[in-house]
């Protein structure tokens, strides 16, 4: 991914060589030879998006493409960050190798787990995950109350993704005994997904403390235009705003569905996915069909999206 924008775009190559330069080891080389294991640690899969995502971008503003309003999911909410001038690339993407360390350090491999609810009311999923902790917290009253690890009880929703589609978090039993309980409920699917990381529940939360001491030494300014927050679902444009929203959006949900009605009611008409896939593009459609949607990741997809703008 990303090798055709470095070909291509000096504006984009310039984004591969700063990410070396600042992490001090040539992630350029890993985005574009693997070894892939090594790209799928997360440490090195945030800060490889992260680039991808602000070079495309950049290639893109430099076409005469400006934004109105910038969102990103999750780790892309730096990117938009990065793209409204609320923070350097270079404080970006050493800050999101990081996040990426202490999230894989936050839990022990095979303690934590996620999976993706398809078809069922992401309120009735939110209410199931609070009757799994519920069920598996013993009363104060019990002698297992006395030695039972609260974490083995976490789960809750984690990125309410589209109207048909919210991914749950937390300990692996309490993610699979949701899970089920969401088919018994009548969802159409529920499918436990692969990754390093149980992402924004509460066994997060070593990774949020520590992010925040990173957070707390950078310097942010005012958004050139307003980002939307994935914790809060509200539009941000000043800087004392931001750490916060990005500190607690580690543990909290990302709450996709509010931010893309918030850019809708705010006026945007065409919206443009910059960096690796297609992913939110497809959930879009979930959202809502009427709106325009592109992307921009090499430089066919950068002339289709460029032809697209022009004729409407």
């Amino acid at each position: 991914m990303g090798r055709d924008l470095y070909d291509n775009f000096p504006s984009a190559r310039a984004v591969f060589d700063e990410a070396d330069e600042s992490l001090g080891f040539a992630l350029s080389k890993l985005i574009f030879e693997g070894p892939e294991d090594q790209l799928k640690l997360t440490e090195h899969t945030q800060p490889a998006i992260l680039t991808v995502s602000v070079a495309a971008a950049r290639v893109l503003t430099e076409r005469g493409v400006q934004p109105a309003f910038a969102a990103g999911h999750s780790l892309g909410e730096y990117s938009a960050h990065v793209i409204a001038n609320t923070l350097t690339f270079a404080d970006a993407v050493r800050t999101v190798r990081a996040r990426g360390q202490y999230m894989q350090q936050a839990v022990p491999p095979g303690e934590g787990a996620m999976a993706a609810i398809l078809g069922l009311n992401a309120d009735l999923i939110g209410h199931i995950c609070s009757q799994v902790t519920d069920q598996l917290t013993p009363l104060p009253t019990t002698p297992e109350a006395r030695t039972f690890n609260p974490n083995l009880a976490v789960v809750s929703p984690a990125n309410l993704n589209s109207p048909d589609q919210t991914v749950i978090s937390g300990a692996t039993a309490a993610v699979e005994r949701a899970a089920d309980l969401c088919k018994q409920a009548g969802a159409k699917r529920a499918i436990m997904l692969q990754v390093s990381a149980p992402f924004h529940c509460a066994l997060m939360q070593p990774a949020q403390d520590a992010l925040a001491r990173d957070l707390a030494t950078l310097t942010f300014h005012n958004s050139q235009f307003p980002v939307a927050a994935n914790v809060d679902a509200r539009l941000l444009t000043r800087s004392t705003e931001v750490p916060d929203c990005l500190v607690r959006q580690v543990t909290g949900p990302v709450r996709w569905v509010a931010c893309t009605h918030l850019l809708i009611t705010g006026g945007a008409t065409h919206f443009i996915e910059t960096g690796p896939g297609k992913v939110l593009t497809g959930v879009m459609r979930q959202i809502d069909r009427n709106q325009k949607t592109l992307n921009v990741e090499d430089s066919a997809s950068l002339e289709k999206t460029l032809a697209a703008l022009a004729e409407s």
